[in-house]
Formats: structure tokens, sequence, C-alpha cells
């Protein structure tokens, strides 16, 4: 038996047919539809999306923006059920790109849909075409395939089964997952075949959950067990297999301390003994400080990124060995690790069984627990409020969200200076609370993301946190979550320019140039006046109900206001720099940012010299 469709139709219907099952539970693998119509995909796609009830649309208004939206629900929903994005040809199919690559380095699951250039190549070119006078079939959609963890394009109406059934497997595969690009040229798009029903049926994709290999079990547990100073480092990895339990049960067991990389905190709380907060350059004290000191290192989940080891320079005892938790083989390598390549709650559990009753030394867990402290104490200071009638610091911005939150709020941020001050400072309460993309670190992710969290959260406190630059790069879905009555809470940082950046430029010896939001001065620089900007105006004018706090005490008032509202709210607020004693604790571990070798400027001098101290420190683990 056979049904007439076209193409877009047909992969329409067979996207609102396919689900995943893990551990007893159904989820619709994709969820919902993002989209911008233009020539390449209104006829097509989107003439397929009206025709079906049970593939629910959302109205983007930037292409980059509506991938980071699909990205941020994914993730929230721990990778079981995701989006699809639909893009005209040309620029909307190039603007993909970013928001692909984001997905991909995160391992998190969408499907790009954008549309293609003819098939049959009535009139070449069309509107929009790349010429390729070498290759008469490639097109600006290429430039997904580096990026997308399956790309095809459908150049026949045949070809989707196939290339449907593999985007799927793809995108509900914890090790394969990422981004996955279906081209569909816009002729295909339209043309109607004979589809064979059972196309059409439902299908769950079991996401599985693999044991550990005998062999390498029982030789991390060996490993593990002779360890006097041992580290569990923990990635994203334990968040997606739902290890949260696994891995309490197993620190409290065994006592090993447990430090944690961007994506991987909050998976155990703040409170937790073992709990030693981030890790790496963006760290804090007392997890760098055991990982320089430990003589084995669990990672569970974490692909081993130059923030996380201090790009080569962190772990330093002379008979280090690492073991590799992951499901993931690439990843279970690397270090020179034992591997352990499993599903993280499968492989957790296992370790626990063959490891108890064992435990680490008394005096092991007293020295970090005092180390925790300490730092508790020096973070708190950055928290501290001597006058509620100042202007805020960033980190006091956080101090004061700090006091109105509960593990029910999650918060949103990708880049600027923010990331290091939230992995060193803030207090999860929650698994899913701390969601800081730090594999691509996007400057504009947060806003978008916040809204698809939002669909895939709706009943929950979600707050997105930008300084200025960010904001400026990507606003739009403000718009949408004003369509869609999501109350997104906004906290808008106006610091004046690239914090971030103008920090590490002045550390690398380029004085902070060209990352001020100044006045152009009269020898062709920027110190001149801070630019006359509003973005809490701009906020206002794209929909949203803007507060604006001008001290901490009105800031105070403002973010209790934002977390009670039911519509669209910013907290806008100017911040000032903190001084150097009582503001966020700086890096505890470097990141290497290669300095001029050669200037005639003191300062690039100067931190050359710094440079090439910390190269020394560089290790290959082998």
């Amino acid at each position: 038996m056979t049904i007439r469709l076209t193409v877009a139709q047909a992969l329409v219907r067979f996207l609102a047919a396919q689900y995943t099952e893990r551990d007893g539970a159904r989820h619709r693998l994709i969820a919902a539809t993002w989209g911008i119509f233009g020539h390449g995909n209104v006829a097509g796609i989107g003439q397929a999306l009206l025709e079906e009830p049970r593939m629910p649309f959302h109205q983007g208004r930037n292409e980059q923006a509506m991938v980071h939206a699909a990205v941020g629900y994914a993730r929230q929903r721990n990778r079981l059920s995701a989006h699809a994005v639909t893009t005209s040809i040309g620029p909307g199919a190039t603007n993909l790109v970013t928001g692909a690559a984001l997905a991909t380095v995160n391992h998190l699951p969408v499907l790009l849909l954008p549309g293609d250039t003819f098939a049959g190549r009535p009139a070449d070119p069309v509107l929009q075409q790349l010429e390729v006078p070498y290759a008469g079939d490639v097109s600006v959609n290429d430039c997904l395939r580096p990026v997308s963890k399956y790309f095809d394009r459908i150049g026949r109406p045949e070809a989707l089964i196939p290339a449907a059934l593999a985007a799927t497997r793809v995108l509900a595969d914890p090790v394969e997952t990422g981004a996955v690009t279906l081209a569909l040229p816009q002729d295909v798009q339209a043309e109607a075949y004979d589809w064979p029903e059972e196309f059409f049926a439902e299908q769950t994709w079991r996401v599985r959950r693999p044991s550990p290999d005998e062999h390498e079990l029982t030789a991390a547990v060996a490993a593990i067990g002779r360890a006097t100073r041992p580290l569990i480092v923990v990635g994203g990895g334990v968040r997606y297999s739902g290890a949260e339990e696994a891995l309490h049960d197993f620190a409290t067991l065994t006592g090993i301390p447990v430090a944690a990389t961007q994506a991987g905190k909050g998976v155990l709380p703040h409170g937790h003994p073992q709990d030693v907060g981030g890790i790496g350059h963006t760290g804090t004290a007392v997890a760098d400080h055991l990982a320089r000191t430990a003589d084995v290192v669990l990672g569970v989940g974490t692909r081993w990124t130059d923030f996380t080891t201090a790009s080569g320079t962190l772990f330093g005892h002379p008979d280090l060995r690492f073991v590799n938790l992951n499901i993931a083989a690439f990843d279970s390598h690397k270090m020179a690790a034992l591997p352990l390549v499993a599903d993280a709650r499968e492989g957790l559990e296992q370790l626990h069984a063959l490891l108890d009753p064992h435990h680490v030394t008394a005096h092991y867990v007293h020295e970090y627990a005092e180390e925790k402290l300490r730092w508790q104490t020096r973070a708190d200071a950055a928290y501290a409020v001597p006058d509620e009638d100042a202007r805020p610091t960033q980190a006091q911005v956080l101090g004061v969200l700090d006091t109105l939150v509960d593990a029910s709020d999650i918060l949103i941020n990708a880049a600027g200076s923010l990331p290091g001050d939230l992995h060193k400072l803030w207090r999860t309460r929650s698994p899913d609370q701390y969601h800081v993309e730090y594999g691509y670190s996007c400057m504009g992710y947060e806003i978008p993301a916040a809204v698809g969290v939002l669909l895939a959260a709706p009943h929950r406190p979600v707050w997105a946190l930008v300084g200025d630059g960010t904001y400026l790069m990507n606003p739009t879905e403000i718009v949408t979550a004003v369509q869609e009555r999501l109350p997104l809470r906004l906290i808008v940082l106006q610091n004046h320019g690239y914090a971030s950046i103008g920090g590490l430029s002045e550390a690398v010896g380029a004085e902070r140039y060209g990352t001020d939001y100044r006045h152009r001065d009269a020898d062709g620089g920027f110190t001149g006046p801070p630019l006359p900007v509003d973005l809490g105006a701009n906020a206002a004018s794209l929909g949203m109900r803007v507060l604006r706090p001008r001290t901490i005490r009105d800031l105070r008032e403002a973010l209790a206001d934002a977390r009670a509202a039911t519509v669209p709210t910013c907290v806008y607020v100017e911040t000032e720099t903190p001084d150097t004693v009582s503001g966020p604790p700086p890096a505890q571990a470097w990141w290497d940012v290669p300095v001029a070798e050669t200037s005639t400027r003191p300062s690039a001098v100067k931190a050359r010299e710094e440079y090439d101290r910390h190269v020394t420190a560089r290790r290959r683990h082998l």
C-alpha cells in the first residue's frame, strides 16, 4: 500500500511518528519545528507543516537563533527530544552554520532542514545560488557538512527514505548526536511520490545504556582502589545519562571529591560534601589544587577541553593516571587514560558495586573539606554588599540573585566574563539549574536558548544572563518570547564593552585595544565617552517589560519582581567595576592564549615573559 505525498509532506509526516525510549519512558524525537519561510521552503516544508497537525510550529526571527532555541530545548530534555529548524536557501541556510557548530560541539541533537537550489536545474543559476565553476553539485548548504554529524542532499524523492532513517538514527544516538542536516532542493520538496505506508508507522529509537567491558572495568577498579589522592571530574555526560543519583551514591561511598566542568556543574548540588566546584581555568582554588596533586583522575562524561585541563598544565602528579568513563570511545581514550567505554550511569553503578566498601582516608576528606570552606569564604566576599545604595558589581548581581532562587530556577549563559564568575561562585541547587554553554561559548546563545528551555520546562523560572556585548549580538528572539507568551527573565549587565576580552587583552599585552564601547577619539582609537546606547529601551521596543534598578537595594526588588512575573521581563542594570580584593577571585589556573613573540610595547614584552613561564609547565599525558 502506498500514499501519494510531496517529499516535504512525507518528511514532516515521518518526523511526527518518530520517538525515543529510555528506561521505559517514551518521548517525541522531533517535538516541534522552528522556521523562517522564504522562496526555498515556503511552498515545500511550509505547506507540509500546514497539513500536519501533529507537528507544532514556532516562528523564529533569526536562523542562528532558531538553532540555539532548539539546542536549549534538547539540552533541557536531556537529548531525548529535539526540534527541527527549516530555512530558505542562500543566507537563510548559511545562517545555520554557527548554531550547527554549537550543537555538534556540545553533542546536542538538532535537525536542520535548509532549502536548496533546484535539483533539476531548470534555470542556472537561480536566485541566491552560489556558482562553483569546478563542481555543479555544490551549494552554500555544503558549508554545513563539517559542522553536521550527518549530512545528505535529497536529490530525488525516493532518496528521502534512507536519508530520513539515517538522520533520526544519528539524532537519537548518544554517541553520534549533534546537528543533522537534510538539504532539500526546492523543486524536490514539492515533487509528489508514492510512499510505502510503513514509512509513516510509529518508530521508537531505543537510547542505549551500554555496560562496561569486563577487562576495562577490572583495570579501572584496580587503579581507583590503589589511589591515595583520587579525584572525579564530571562533565555533561553525567547529566545526559541521568546519572546524578549514581554519582551521588558513588561519591558518598568512596569519599572521592568531585570537580565539575562547565557542562557538569550541578550534577552534584553545591551542598554535597564531595562537591568541590568548578575545575580548570574558571574553577575553584580547591578543585584546582586537588587536580594538581591527584594521583588518579576519574573523568565521567567529559571531553577534556583546554579550560578543564588549564591547557595541559593542571594535572601535575608524576605518577598520575586517568580513567575515563564515557559512552564515546573517542573521549574515553583521551589523556592516555584507561578507557571505560560505557553509559555513565551503568559505569558508575558497576564501579560502586566493585569498590564497596572502599573509602579515601579521613585526612584527605578533612583536607578538601577545609579548603572548600576557605574558598566559600572568598566567594562570599565577592557576593558581599557593604552598601545597599551602591551600584552593584557583576558578582553582586549574582549574589542577590542567589538569595532569591530555589531549585526550580534555571540560569542560562554562554560567553563573556559571566561563565568564569558563575563557574567559580554559583551555588547550584538542582542538576539542571546551571545551563552554561561553554563548548562553543557562543555570544548570542542565551536569549534564544532560554526560549527553548521555557518550551521544555514551561512552569519553571528561566533566566538568561547577558552582558551588553552579547545582547547586541542576538536579541531577536525576545520577539518570539513575547509572541509565545513565555515569561522569559532577562538580566542585561551594562558594562560598556567586551569585559571578558578586555581583561584578556590586558593580560596578553594588547592593552584592551578595541574592547570598550566608546566614541572614536581624535587619534583614531576608542577612548572617548561611553556610547549613549540604551539597551533597556531596545528590549522594551521588542515587547519586554523593563526594570531599571540603580542600586543594590533596587536590584533586590527588581529581581524579585522579575521572578514573579508572568510576562517577558528584563532587568537592565549598569554594573560597577569590582576591586581586586572583594571582587570575583582571579583565575586559579592558566589558559593558553599565545602572546606576541616580539613587540615594541612593554606590556606585550612582559606578557610574553609570563606566557613562556607557563608554557614550561605544559604536560602531554602519554
